[in-house]
């Protein structure tokens, strides 16, 4: 950018800072934390700090089950975004990107940009921008070229979602980046919407493998509040549940160290617990037919003990003698 227009962007970033607009716009809060916090200057030239070899190293093991979960989806991603000069980035919850696609003949131009693996996006150290801002704000954004608080990144275009792991922490983000200027609203609209069905889909499969012996049970919520879903165990006790189901059902660390019934939890929700009992009344039926009503052996058929297949028969009113 031009010594004269970083003077505009640096200008028009502190005048909204000074107009005390933070209070209505989540972007102009970023600004103010960028400058007024951070310390940051945005006419600042000088490209993302990076992270030495060791420090890398050890930063992409520490989050190295992550990374292999979400191989599958960051090259899902990248084939739907990359021919349109964008790269794939995962982030871990420092904003360091650890693991990235793009196309090689675009690696170049992204590696300037510091669009690579090692180099620092936290907001503290970037100030405004799609992974920093995601992180601090916790939610899916897009921050798009000027918006961004660096004049340097103002032909960004930063598309991001936070990713939670199997207890609801924030772990990392997954982020779409490209340095095309010509790229349309209706374009990062698409872009948004990918991004958000990939992070699901890692946080899905991070949580289905953090619990391998449980019952997964999707809760229907909100699309906007992510993909909810519950861990329960064979005595249908709930076990695990992820960070949109623990917002949802009002779901602490605190109950899933208890006893907590799954019928109670989805009790929250009369449609959703009516689908649940037709379902799990339709399995137990034809576990007790193949059993030719035989309560033992369709509990041993079922993996659950006698006594907890007699307390389902009795609550979804199956009586049976055997």
């Amino acid at each position: 950018m031009p010594a004269d227009g970083v003077t505009r962007h640096a200008d028009r970033i502190q005048s909204a800072i000074s107009s005390n607009g933070a209070a209505k716009s989540a972007l102009i809060a970023s600004w103010q934390r960028s400058a007024c916090f951070h310390k940051l200057d945005p006419s600042r030239r000088n490209l993302p700090d990076r992270l030495t070899e060791s420090e890398f190293g050890r930063a992409r093991e520490a989050v190295e089950p992550l990374i292999q979960v979400a191989q599958p989806s960051l090259d899902r991603l990248h084939t739907s975004v990359g021919g349109s000069a964008c790269c794939v980035l995962l982030a871990d919850r420092n904003g360091v990107p650890v693991e990235r696609r793009g196309a090689p003949g675009d690696d170049a131009t992204f590696f300037d940009w510091g669009l690579w693996p090692g180099a620092i996006w936290s907001e503290d150290s970037e100030g405004t921008n799609g992974i920093g801002t995601c992180l601090v704000e916790q939610r899916a954004l897009t921050i798009h070229r000027d918006q961004h608080f660096y004049a340097r990144n103002a032909l960004l275009s930063c598309t991001t979602a936070p990713l939670y792991d199997h207890e609801g922490r924030l772990v990392g983000a997954l982020d779409v980046s490209s340095c095309k200027a010509e790229l349309i609203e209706n374009f990062i609209n698409l872009i948004a919407t990918a991004v958000i069905d990939a992070a699901a889909r890692i946080e899905a499969e991070c949580f289905r493998l953090a619990y391998p012996d449980a019952r997964i049970i999707v809760v229907p919520i909100a699309d906007k509040m992510g993909k909810a879903l519950i861990a329960v165990d064979r005595d249908d006790l709930v076990v695990g549940a992820t960070r949109a189901a623990r917002q949802a059902l009002g779901i602490s660390q605190a109950c899933l160290q208890k006893s907590l019934p799954a019928a109670q939890v989805m009790n929250m929700s009369r449609t959703v617990t009516e689908n649940l009992a037709a379902a799990e009344r339709g399995v137990l039926q034809r576990a007790l037919a193949r059993a030719e009503g035989n309560v033992t052996a369709a509990a041993e058929a079922l993996g659950m003990s006698r006594a907890t297949l007699y307390r389902k028969l009795r609550r979804l009113d199956l009586h049976r003698t055997h």
